[in-house]
Parts: C-alpha cells; sequence; structure tokens
C-alpha cells in the first residue's frame, strides 16, 4: 500500500474516533448521522481533489473505508430476516383481535399502491415539463455493454405474468427465504410468520396451559432481537460516514454533467413525492416538519445504502419508537414498502424512461389512453420489485416491454444511475413508513406517548 493510501487512511479513522468522540457525549441519533454524513462527503471529495479522478490511491484508500461501510450495511442485512420473521409472529400473537391483521394489511399495501400511481402521475409530468426525450443520448462501451445484459433479462421477465408474480410470494421453502434467495424472499417470510403467528394463536386458544410459555417465548425472542437492532444502530454514523465517502470518491463529474437534465428532473419529481407524503401524513393528523425531523437518519442511510431491504430494520424502529406505530403495522408497513409499491423505484423512474423513449416509437407520451395504460401497468407491477440496488431497472424491464418500448434507455443511463438511486431508494423508504404512519392513524391505533423513545 502506498504511503498517499496509508495518510488517507489515518484521516479516515481520525474521523471514526471523531465520531466516537461525539457519540460519547450522548448526541442524538439524528445528530451523529449529520456528522458522519458530512465528514465522510468531505473525506470523499478531498480524494476526488488531491488524488484526482480514477487515481489508484483512491481505490486502495476505499477498498479499507468500505470495510466500514459494507460491514455496517452487512451486519443489518443480517437481522433483515429474523427481525421481519419474529416480529410478524409477535404482532399476531398479540394482536388484540385476530381479524384486525387483515385491514392492517389490506390499507397498508392500499396505501402504497395509491402513493405509487401519484409517484407515476409525478414522473410522467415532470418528464413533460422538462421535455425530456431518449433522442440524443450517448452509447459508450459500457452502454453497449450494459444493452446486451438488459435485452437478456428483459426476456426472462417478459413472459412474467400478475397471476405468476402473486404465486411467487408463497414461501414454499422458508428456510431458503430466509437466506434471501429470491427477489420476493421478504414478502415469503412475512407471509410465513403471519402463518405461524396465527397457528400459534389457535393453539393458545385450543390449550390454554401454553398460552403463557407462547407469550413469553415469543416476547423473549423478539426482545433479543430488537436488542441486536438497536446495537448495529449504534454503528449507523460509521457507516454513513464510509458510505458518503465511497459515493463522492466515485463520483464522476464529466457523467454527471452530461446528463444533468435527467438528474436535476429526477431529483425535482423525488421532491415532490416528499412534499406528497408530507400532505397524506399531514391527512391523519401528523406534522409533516415533525415526521421528516423524525424518520431523517432513516433517510439518510436509505440515501446513501441504496437498499430498501437493509433499511428495514432501522425502518422498524424508527416507525415504533418515534412515529408511535404499533409493532404490527410497523413491520408489515416496512416489510410490504420494501418489494411493494416502491415510489422511487417502481413509480417515478419507469414512468420517466418510458415517457422519454415513447416518441422514438412514433407514441405520443401526453396521449391520455398511454398515459392511463402506463399508470395502471406500473401500479399493478410494483408487486415484488427486490429492495436493493438495481430494483429500479428491474422494473423498468417489466414495464416498458409491458407499453411496447425498448429496454435500451435504461442501459444509456448507467452511468449516472447511483447518483439516483440514491434518492430513489430514500423516498420508497419514506413511501413505507407514511403507509404506516397512515394505516396507524386511520385504524386509530398508535403507541401510548410513554413508549416513544428518543434518538
Amino acid at each position: 500500500m502506498s504511503f498517499a493510501a496509508i495518510a488517507s487512511l489515518a484521516v479516515f479513522v481520525g474521523i471514526l474516533f471523531v465520531l466516537y468522540g461525539q457519540q460519547r457525549k450522548q448526541n442524538t441519533l439524528s445528530r451523529l448521522v449529520l456528522i458522519g454524513l458530512v465528514l465522510g462527503s468531505g473525506f470523499g471529495l478531498a480524494l476526488q481533489l488531491i488524488f484526482g479522478e480514477g487515481n489508484p490511491v483512491i481505490k486502495e484508500t476505499l477498498d479499507w473505508v468500505n470495510v466500514v461501510g459494507r460491514g455496517y450495511v452487512g451486519l443489518l442485512k443480517m437481522i433483515i430476516m429474523p427481525l421481519v420473521l419474529v416480529s410478524m409472529i409477535a404482532a399476531v400473537v398479540k394482536l388484540e383481535k385476530g381479524g384486525s391483521l387483515g385491514k392492517i394489511s389490506g390499507l397498508t399495501i392500499s396505501v402504497l399502491l395509491i402513493t405509487t400511481a401519484i409517484s407515476a402521475v409525478v414522473g410522467i409530468a415532470v418528464t413533460q415539463a422538462f421535455g425530456l426525450t431518449a433522442e440524443g443520448l450517448t452509447e459508450g462501451a459500457r452502454e453497449t455493454a450494459r444493452i446486451a445484459v438488459l435485452e437478456s433479462r428483459a426476456d426472462r421477465v417478459s413472459d412474467l405474468t400478475i397471476p405468476q408474480m402473486l404465486v411467487s410470494f408463497i414461501p414454499t421453502n422458508p428456510f431458503a427465504d430466509l437466506t434471501g434467495s429470491r427477489s420476493t424472499s421478504i414478502i415469503a417470510v412475512v407471509i410465513f410468520g403471519v402463518l405461524t403467528g396465527i397457528a400459534a394463536r389457535k393453539v393458545m386458544a385450543e390449550k390454554e396451559e401454553l398460552e403463557t410459555p407462547i407469550r413469553t417465548f415469543v416476547e423473549a425472542v423478539q426482545s433479543i432481537v430488537m436488542r441486536l437492532v438497536k446495537m448495529i444502530m449504534a454503528l449507523t454514523p460509521y457507516g454513513i460516514a464510509a458510505l458518503m465517502a465511497k459515493v463522492v470518491a466515485t463520483s464522476s463529474a464529466s457523467d454527471i454533467l452530461s446528463l444533468l437534465g435527467f438528474i436535476v428532473a429526477s431529483y425535482v419529481a423525488i421532491a415532490l413525492m416528499f412534499v406528497v407524503h408530507g400532505v397524506l401524513v399531514a391527512f391523519v393528523g401528523v406534522s409533516p416538519k415533525e415526521y421528516f425531523q423524525k424518520i431523517w437518519p432513516v433517510l439518510t442511510f436509505a440515501f446513501t445504502s441504496r437498499s430498501s431491504a437493509a433499511t428495514i430494520p432501522l425502518n422498524v424502529e424508527a416507525q415504533i419508537t418515534k412515529l408511535r406505530v404499533p409493532p404490527a403495522i410497523a413491520n408489515l408497513s416496512a416489510s410490504f414498502g420494501a418489494t411493494i409499491g416502491q415510489n422511487g423505484c417502481a413509480g417515478i423512474y419507469p414512468a420517466m424512461l418510458a415517457v422519454m423513449v415513447a416518441p422514438t416509437m412514433d407514441i405520443n407520451p401526453m396521449d391520455i389512453n398511454f398515459i392511463l395504460s402506463l399508470i395502471a401497468i406500473i401500479t399493478i407491477s410494483s408487486f415484488g420489485i427486490a429492495g436493493v440496488g438495481g430494483g429500479a431497472t428491474f422494473a423498468a424491464l417489466i414495464v416498458l416491454p409491458a407499453m411496447g418500448l425498448p429496454v435500451t434507455i435504461a442501459a444509456l443511463l448507467i452511468s449516472i444511475e447511483p447518483l439516483i438511486d440514491m434518492a430513489r431508494t430514500a423516498l420508497n423508504v419514506s413511501g413505507a413508513m407514511t403507509a404506516g404512519t397512515i394505516t396507524s392513524r386511520l385504524l386509530g391505533d398508535k403507541q401510548p406517548e410513554a413508549e416513544e423513545q428518543t434518538a
């Protein structure tokens, strides 16, 4: 390792010690995340300015910085499936009325799908307002290679029907789904957890002597898992610093400038959907300002990690402790929101691409039939979009062929994909938390004031 890389790593280690010192002072999680974001971004920018884009020193440094960033994301992914499974079993076992589970699930999914339809409308409107089109996009070596990959993937998903997608949610092998083997594994684990919880309730009703042991066991396991979540959450500022350092240090200024119009339009559409989320929670009596203040650390992690699934533990914790959403609703909305109705990846992105590429196929993107068809297909196909980086591309592979449009445009935007995907992921997570908040308020069910905690 070169001396320059060692010196750079020493600076990064110093940043970690600064964060540790701030953590020892009992700062709130929001403040610590902000400090980590600023310091990490500053470190990444310094690497770019000092060594220049593509310098081997940057790669050497980031290889070690990624130990912190990827390590943190890995720990969160480690806890996702245990958290979802245990939380869903506990949620069902603790439900006062077994029939309310259907209301919670139905209302949560409805909110997710409605907001996805709204996000599609926003994506269409913003694309038209900016006059974006697929004509003139450059195709380099990376884009050419990406086109070949996407076309092969499009062939595999083009015949995927809604019934087939719904069947894929069934946990035929729950142990395999616990390893995250499929894009729909999270929903499968949710279903398995719910069914296990229902079975436990029936056993409790049939054999009263087992009710106390079952409740005690479920409570103990859930307490252990939630403690593990809190332990990992304490590492959030360090993970954010490392992830932001990588994002800033590896960003290409030339790529950003060449596709600046699409980037700006995307962020405008995403910002408008955040406003929509604020308006929706205001309708159920929640202050939009307080709402976004409370979920800001979760959105920050989603932004830097680009993974809705990895954000589930933080999502659940924030809903329960900050937004006073009951555990049953928080777990359902976070789990469903990672794979159903993603406002950014499954809503805005495919809508923008479809409107951009339509004119090249002699289709009027403002034709009412085209718009209504696009919104309907986007909403329905939002089921099962994987909550990981690349989910937006998968959504585009479903929507574009369904509209009779080529998938080539998705490859032509590869160079700026990570930059936009960060904001899309944050919007996805906000949509899930919005669904949980609205569901809990509409059902008149929220945590007692005394249970609300501070970060």
